[in-house]
């Protein structure tokens, strides 16, 4: 999508600190992190939101999930870590580009989300 902040990151229209890349997934530093390590991780091919996770694009999304514990790992996160995606207005998805957060790197707030 031409007009999708996660979209022209992923293009390298609009910097960012990459974490991990493959064919399916890039994955990025958030700029205004909530915990000590914050990664984004997305898919290359333009999805909404979860609601839009279907079967032609389900392994992309499957492929999401077999890179965050990599990506934990690489980040330390030994002790656990937290994975949040948001889902349309009342969840406050502010980028519409399906996105997991990965948190971690200090113990987490039980009402954090």
């Amino acid at each position: 999508m031409s007009d999708c902040l996660f979209c022209k990151i992923i293009a390298g229209e609009i910097p960012s600190t990459k974490v991990y890349e493959d064919d399916t997934v890039y994955a990025f530093r958030d700029i205004a992190p909530m915990a000590p390590v914050h990664v984004l991780v997305v898919p290359k091919a333009h999805v909404a939101s979860a609601d839009g996770i279907n079967e032609s694009n389900s392994a992309s999304v499957a492929r999401i999930f077999e890179v965050i514990p990599k990506i934990a790992a690489a980040e330390g996160l030994t002790n656990g870590y937290r994975v949040i995606t948001n889902c349309g207005e009342d969840a406050c998805q502010s980028v519409k580009h399906l996105h997991f957060h990965i948190l971690g790197g200090k113990k987490l707030p039980e009402n954090m989300a």
